[in-house]
C-alpha cells in the first residue's frame, strides 16, 4: 500500500514538473506587451519563484499523501467494520440456522405429541366405548337379575307383613345378615378348632415316633453299654490274672536274684579264703565279686595253662591284689 501510494505521488510530481516548461515557453512566445511582470525578472528571481513552487507542490504533494494515508485508514476502519459486520451477520445466519431448525424440531414434536395425542385420544375413545358396552351389558344383567329376584322380594315383603318384628325388608335383611356373619364366624372358629385338633394329634403323633425312636435308640445304647461293661469286666479279671502272674513271676525272680547273689558271695568268699585275697569288697556289691571270681577263675586258668610262665608272678600279683 506504502509503495502504490510513493508511486502515485511521484507520477503526479512529474507531472507538474513537466507542465513547468510549457508555461515558460508559453510565457516566452506571449508578445512583450502582454509578458506576465514575472518574465521580466532576474533568472535567480525566478529560479527563487521555482523554487518556491516547487516547495508549494511538494508541500501540496504531502497534503495529498496525508490525505491519501487518511483515506487509506478508513478505509482500513471500512474493510474492519465490514469485516466485524460480515461476521456478526454470519453469527446471525447461524442464529438464525439454528433458530430454524430448533423451531423445525419443535414443530416436529409438536406434531409428534398431536399424533400421540390423537392415537391415545382415539384410544380412549375405544377404551371408554368398550367400558360403555361392558356397563351396558352389566345394566343387562341386573334388570335380568332384578327380574328374577322380584318374587323373592314380594315373598320378604309378605314375611314382613306376617311377623310384625321388623319394620321393614332392609332391617330384616340386615337381621338376617348379621345371623348369616355370626354363623360363618362359628363355622370358621370351628374349622380352626378342627385345624388346631388335627395340628395338635399330628404334633402328638410326631412326639410318640420321636420318644419311640429315643427309647430305642437309648435301649439299644443301653445295650451297647452293658455289652462294654462286660468286657471291661472281662478285661479287668485278665488283667489282674495277669498282674497275678507278674507278681509271682516277681517273686520268683527276687528268689533267684537272692539265691544268685547268696551263691556268688558264698564262691566269692570261697575264693578270697583259698587264695588269701583281701576282701574289700561290699557284700552288697553283687557285681564287684562276681568280676573278683571271675578275674581270680582267669588266674588260676592262667596258673594252669602256663605252669611256671613269668606271667604266672603277674597273676599271682594281681589275685593278691598287689597290682
Amino acid at each position: 500500500m506504502d509503495s502504490e501510494l510513493e508511486k502515485r505521488l511521484r507520477a503526479a510530481f512529474r507531472d507538474k514538473l513537466r507542465l513547468l516548461p510549457a508555461e515558460l515557453h508559453a510565457a516566452r512566445g506571449r508578445p512583450v506587451a502582454a509578458q506576465d511582470p514575472a518574465t521580466l525578472l532576474p533568472s535567480s528571481t525566478r529560479v527563487l519563484l521555482k523554487r518556491r513552487e516547487v516547495a508549494e507542490v511538494e508541500r501540496e504533494l504531502q497534503n495529498q499523501r496525508q490525505e491519501f494515508q487518511q483515506q487509506m485508514q478508513r478505509l482500513a476502519q471500512r474493510r474492519q467494520q465490514l469485516a466485524r459486520r460480515q461476521e456478526q451477520h454470519r453469527d446471525a445466519v447461524l442464529r438464525f440456522e439454528s433458530f430454524l431448525k430448533a423451531a423445525e424440531a419443535r414443530r416436529e414434536r409438536a406434531l409428534r405429541r398431536a399424533d400421540e395425542q390423537r392415537a391415545a385420544e382415539r384410544a380412549g375413545a375405544a377404551r371408554l366405548q368398550r367400558e360403555l358396552e361392558q356397563l351396558l351389558q352389566r345394566r343387562e344383567r341386573l334388570a335380568r337379575r332384578l327380574r328374577s329376584l322380584r318374587p323373592f322380594g314380594d315373598y320378604l315383603r309378605d314375611v314382613l307383613a306376617s311377623t310384625g318384628q321388623f319394620q321393614d325388608v332392609p332391617a330384616m335383611l340386615e337381621y338376617l345378615e348379621v345371623l348369616v356373619g355370626v354363623r360363618a364366624a362359628l363355622a370358621r372358629e370351628a374349622e380352626a378348632g378342627q385345624e388346631m385338633l388335627a395340628q395338635g394329634k399330628a404334633q402328638l403323633e410326631q412326639y410318640r415316633q420321636e420318644s419311640s425312636t429315643q427309647l430305642l435308640g437309648t435301649r439299644d445304647e443301653l445295650a451297647q453299654l452293658h455289652t462294654r461293661l462286660e468286657a471291661a469286666r472281662q478285661d479287668v479279671l485278665q488283667w489282674e490274672s495277669c498282674w497275678t502272674h507278674i507278681q509271682s513271676t516277681a517273686m520268683q525272680k527276687d528268689l533267684l536274684l537272692g539265691q544268685i547273689k547268696l551263691a556268688v558271695l558264698n564262691l566269692f568268699q570261697q575264693t578270697t579264703a583259698q587264695l588269701r585275697i583281701p576282701t574289700d569288697r561290699a557284700q552288697e556289691d553283687t557285681k564287684a565279686q562276681l568280676d573278683m571270681v571271675l578275674l581270680c577263675m582267669q588266674g588260676l586258668a592262667d596258673i594252669c595253662a602256663t605252669g611256671t610262665h613269668p606271667q604266672n608272678h603277674r597273676t599271682t600279683r594281681l589275685l593278691q591284689g598287689q597290682e
